[in-house]
């Protein structure tokens, strides 16, 4: 009954960091900033559908935004969602 989104508007972009590359090696875990409002089961959905791989498990993380000054003005970063998809053994991604 919530809000119905794309699977390109439900992934908003991989992750490619050292901690992500070393988890895709080693435990074939990708990671994603995912959208705010997404669920595990719509962000499952949406990574079989784009990269046509096989989901095992998903994990979420929400971000809170952290507070910046820059001169005088303070504002802050926006919050975000994090997911990290952990594939079955034979199937792979590549971001690169």
């Amino acid at each position: 009954m919530g809000l119905e989104l794309a699977p390109h508007q439900i992934i908003v972009r991989p992750l490619v960091t050292e901690k992500g590359t070393h988890h895709s090696e080693r435990h074939n875990a990708y990671s994603f900033e995912v959208h705010p409002m997404a669920t595990k089961t719509a962000i499952r959905a949406a990574v079989e559908e784009l990269w046509s791989v096989r989901v095992l498990d998903v994990r979420t993380l929400n971000y809170k935004g952290k507070v910046r000054k820059h001169k005088m003005n303070k504002g802050v970063t926006a919050n975000w969602k994090k997911a990290v998809v952990k594939l079955h053994a034979d199937d792979k991604m590549a971001f690169y």
